[in-house]
């Protein structure tokens, strides 16, 4: 979504999870997606390609410019990494009981965040920003992790369908979530 947002030009290419290619683990000793690689430079893991386009392609810029906000941006990232995204794998690989509890635990993080975006119109305020990119692709697939946010968090769900407009979040869809999107 980054990529897109800042219109440059790229090339994609899709992994199989299942067969993945030997090269990736070359590229990222974790063997995991996504990776960046750039003439010489190979970068790992979201939040490092995110800053690091957004340092390099600096519009439209997405991590404040002030160090402050820029810090609290990070610190909101990493909570969003350990209260929320951080649940996902026991949504998908572990048990009933676990599943449950990684979706409730979700459901009532951003529930406590909704109240936020009656006030104003993205994370950070009135400018789309970073914070905005790192949690798209969750609000995107509540209903597919079988997350219900109370009737509370309407807000949330309002500021979430400002987010799917994006022409850039709408580029940055699979052709599966396209479809699945009309």
């Amino acid at each position: 979504m980054v990529l897109f947002e800042k219109g440059m030009d790229f090339q994609i290419i899709d992994v199989d999870m299942q067969g993945k290619p030997e090269d990736l683990a070359v590229m990222n000793p974790y063997n995991r997606v996504p990776v960046l690689v750039e003439r010489d430079l190979i970068l790992y893991e979201s939040n490092i390609i995110n800053e690091y386009v957004d340092e390099r392609f600096p519009h439209p810029q997405l991590m404040p410019a002030d160090p402050v906000m820029r810090a609290r941006a990070r610190l909101f990232l990493f909570r969003f990494e350990q209260e929320l995204f951080n649940h996902i794998d026991s949504i998908m690989h572990g048990g009933q009981k676990a599943a449950e509890k990684a979706r409730t635990l979700i459901r009532d993080n951003l529930a406590q965040i909704a109240p936020l975006f009656a006030k104003q119109k993205y994370m950070l305020g009135d400018e789309f920003s970073m914070l905005d990119v790192a949690i798209a692709p969750l609000l995107w697939r509540l209903d597919y992790y079988g997350i219900r946010l109370p009737k509370q968090s309407a807000a949330l769900l309002k500021y979430a369908e400002r987010l799917f407009a994006r022409p850039a979040f709408i580029e940055a869809l699979t052709p599966s979530e396209k479809a699945m999107r009309k």
